[in-house]
């Protein structure tokens, strides 16, 4: 007797796309067959014909309950998994990876038992952490890094720059040359990867002190604080030491043409180097800064060009860029507002819910993305690098039985009762075609047609492990 039977959906395979009926039994996926070839009874039978069967959605990058540095006098804090991962289950989005921040002063263990506390029995899916290195670090920190990718937290995040300017009560965020040379030696003896957020430091200060000089501190001027020949240098700079420590590289948030392009030659050169963008840098540009309520569109590198949301659409469909996060920092509208200047726009996005739908209906509806690159770009591609395939990431027996109906039927503009998390969605207004319409996660339907079934104790920990293949060319 199986638990969940889905009948006569298009299901995108690892290895092909078609009329398949997916079996489920406990929170594994144990067969995947022709329509009418399984002869046995099932508890439940969805029936998923007109709709398209897709892997659970795997969130690379998210910031929940984490501090709003923009800020630092008002002591406010980014909403918690409790709240976030609702919106995820409603989305279609089934795993997600935050961040541990492990900082001067701090306890490398006590820290990561912490974080992980944070999440137990509050998150609607399922979880893991990257492990955030920031600040002037003892060198003894680093040696903690083995343990950690065999305890199953194999990504380490570093900054190449100090994401604000200056304040006391600002922590730090950016790791010197010298101690990411050390990270990347740690990790790529052991197995891990390096996830970057990549900008020059020297570069993006200046131009802070220029810009305020100038006069021109309104937060539209961003994109010049935060430039493409930043993302450039910094790109080729970790891409150079990467190369020489045999270290796989993950950048998080690309943002320009030139980081699509520094990623595509390092790739050409079999470099194990991966690119994630933001769909928000795919849809939103540098002039929606300029609209009534702008800053909603707002994260950390800036919104460039069209040239650049034209690349890495073009990343996205040919493969350079292989993931599509959110940079997850969701706070109320009126948080999100507050600041107004290059030095105090409240970062971050609030796009988890509606990032599987958005790239489906842009890439897939509106591009002719292909349904099986599509499960790369919002599921697949981030299981691989960051370590969760193939439990998570494919519809296949053997994995776990995450799975979201996609109705390419749905034709709608986004309102704000189309959403769960917060008061406001950067995507009301939004014209979609497609959406997703039911999520189970690991053998639970956990949202439905509009409406919650899941609990915050079904989220799990989700230890990880790097295929050595990710790690040595370029994998996906």
């Amino acid at each position: 007797m199986l638990d969940l039977l889905i009948r006569g959906g298009t299901v995108v395979t690892p290895h092909q796309t078609g009329q398949f009926d997916v079996a489920v039994s406990g929170e594994k996926i144990v067969a995947v067959a022709l329509p009418g070839t399984m002869t046995y009874e099932a508890l439940r039978v969805l029936d998923a014909r007109g709709k398209i069967v897709v892997p659970g959605g795997i969130e690379p990058h998210t910031h929940l309950a984490h501090f709003v540095a923009m800020h630092p006098e008002d002591n406010l804090y980014t909403m918690g998994p409790e709240e976030d991962t609702r919106g995820m289950a409603f989305g279609g989005t089934t795993t997600h990876i935050d961040f541990c921040f492990i900082r001067p002063g701090m306890d490398f263990w006590q820290t990561l038992e912490q974080r992980t506390a944070r999440w137990q029995g509050k998150s609607y899916v399922d979880y893991s952490f990257h492990i955030a290195l920031g600040g002037a670090l003892p060198l003894d920190i680093f040696d903690h890094i083995p343990e950690a990718i065999r305890r199953g937290f194999p990504s380490f995040k570093v900054f190449t720059v100090d994401v604000l300017p200056p304040h006391p009560k600002r922590p730090p965020y950016r790791l010197d040359f010298g101690r990411i040379q050390l990270a990347m030696e740690k990790v790529a003896a052991s197995g891990g990867i390096m996830v970057v957020h990549a900008e020059d430091h020297d570069l993006v200060h200046t131009m802070y002190e220029r810009l305020e000089q100038e006069g021109r501190t309104q937060g539209w001027n961003m994109p010049l604080a935060r430039s493409k020949t930043s993302e450039l240098l910094a790109f080729r700079r970790t891409v150079q030491l990467a190369e020489r420590m045999k270290a796989g590289v993950y950048f998080v948030h690309t943002s320009a043409r030139e980081g699509v392009e520094v990623v595509a030659e390092a790739r050409g050169r079999g470099l194990p180097v991966y690119a994630e963008t933001l769909h928000h840098y795919a849809t939103f540009d540098a002039e929606d800064y300029k609209k009534p309520r702008g800053y909603i569109y707002h994260t950390y590198p800036s919104l460039k060009y069209k040239e650049d949301r034209d690349a890495l659409w073009h990343g996205l469909l040919t493969g350079p860029v292989a993931t599509v996060g959110t940079d997850e920092f969701p706070t109320t509208l009126d948080v999100k507002l507050k600041g107004n200047t290059i030095s105090n726009v409240t970062g971050g996005n609030l796009g988890a819910e509606a990032r599987v739908g958005i790239v489906y209906s842009e890439g897939v509806a509106k591009r002719g993305m292909s349904l099986q690159r599509f499960v790369e770009v919002t599921s697949a591609n981030a299981a691989r690098i960051l370590g969760l395939y193939p439990r998570k990431g494919a519809i296949a027996a053997g994995s776990d039985a995450d799975i979201v109906l996609i109705d390419p039927a749905v034709r709608k503009t986004l309102t704000r009762d189309d959403f769960h998390v917060s008061d406001y969605s950067p995507w009301e207004g939004w014209t979609v075609e497609g959406w997703p319409v039911t999520t189970i996660l690991r053998g639970k339907v956990i949202a439905d047609q509009g409406r919650l079934h899941g609990s915050l104790s079904d989220g799990q920990l989700i230890p990880r492990q790097i295929d050595a293949r990710v790690l040595s060319q370029p994998a996906c």
